[in-house]
């Protein structure tokens, strides 16, 4: 019989600089182009994002991006300036998340990572293990450079671990510094995918005891073809991202023939949607591909509003609104591959 595990709590955290504003400002100065500037203007009116958080402090003057005059134009950072800058900040943001928890962290045995934009060792896994008191006998696992998805394959990883030692208390935690990776670029979608994304952090407690959300099982799929529309890869200036303009029509196509496999494996009603706000069209996307009333999508669209697009840690920040609530649902989320990762999980109330 198979054990149940289950999502006992999730806490959040985001650095304290709200960046939205100022990178809608300093943006168009990138861009050569008059049409490319009036296009990053119209997109960002409608992005339905209000608020992104960022470790780096913005600048008060109008033509610099940041206080420390560290993204200068001509001059941004390399990849060893960007990785310390993360050291520096990334293992304070995951602490803040993990405290959020309070007694839940109590007799914690495992402690999975997850993260895709820094890396260093002796890591984040070693400080939290550290500065939460968490034991030598601890077990520590990584997840590294999945993207947007790497939260459920962690809630996954969770799962297993309860399933096979009933006593398990497993700590997941996502954090993720996305506007380190800015670049200097007049390509318009570049510049685009910058105004999505942001830093944050999520902290989620996984264990057997029937508190919080059920998790009931996973499922994945790969939409073929699509390998090139999602990419992040390491450059002489920090990580690059491709986010194509594809991505919105790929999952749109993609989406029904995922969520058909995934009912025939895990049947039953599904009246709550835990959709990872890679953007407003994206959400459109799943809205229309799946015909889901438009209020099904509030707890993402209202992530996305006040948050961004935070990568991995996002769709935990999506599934903490819905911790209390009664019923059945899917979390979901896209990243490389393009890959649908799914989640069905049950709510008691």
């Amino acid at each position: 019989m198979d054990r149940p595990a289950f999502i006992n709590r999730i806490a959040t955290a985001v650095p304290p600089f709200d960046v939205h504003d100022k990178f809608v400002a300093y943006a168009p100065a990138l861009l050569a182009d008059d049409r490319a500037r009036r296009l990053f203007g119209r997109m960002a009116a409608r992005s339905g994002i209000a608020h992104r958080f960022s470790v780096i402090a913005p600048a008060e003057a109008a033509g610099d991006l940041d206080r420390d005059r560290r993204f200068q134009r001509g001059a941004y950072p390399g990849t060893a300036e960007r990785m310390a800058m993360y050291e520096r900040h990334a293992a304070d943001l995951a602490t803040a998340a993990a405290d959020g928890l309070g007694d839940a962290l109590r007799g914690v045995t495992h402690l999975i990572v997850a993260s895709c934009t820094g890396l260093y060792a002796p890591g984040v896994d070693l400080a939290l293990q550290q500065r939460l008191g968490l034991g030598d006998g601890v077990e520590r696992t990584v997840i590294g450079f999945m993207g947007c998805y790497a939260a459920l394959n962690a809630l996954k990883a969770a799962r297993h671990m309860v399933r096979s030692q009933p006593g398990a208390r497993v700590l997941v935690v996502c954090v993720e510094l996305c506007t380190l990776h800015m670049q200097e670029t007049d390509d318009v979608e570049s510049v685009l995918s910058f105004l999505l994304f942001a830093d944050g952090c999520a902290a989620a407690l996984v264990s057997a005891e029937p508190e919080g959300l059920a998790i009931e099982g996973f499922h994945a799929a790969v939409v073929p073809g699509s390998a090139d529309q999602i990419t992040w890869r390491t450059g002489d200036s920090g990580f690059l991202m491709h986010l194509s303009g594809a991505v919105p029509a790929t999952v749109a196509a993609g989406l029904p023939e995922v969520m058909a496999a995934l009912r025939r494996k895990l049947p039953g009603p599904l009246d709550l949607w835990a959709v990872h706000p890679g953007g407003r069209t994206v959400l459109d996307a799943v809205e229309g591909a799946l015909d889901l009333p438009p209020q099904a999508l509030a707890d993402s669209r209202a992530v996305l509003r006040d948050y961004g697009n935070m990568s991995s840690s996002t769709v935990l920040f999506v599934l903490r609104r819905m911790l209390g609530v009664a019923g059945r649902g899917v979390a979901m989320a896209f990243g490389p591959g393009v890959t649908a990762e799914t989640m069905v999980f049950r709510g008691d109330g």
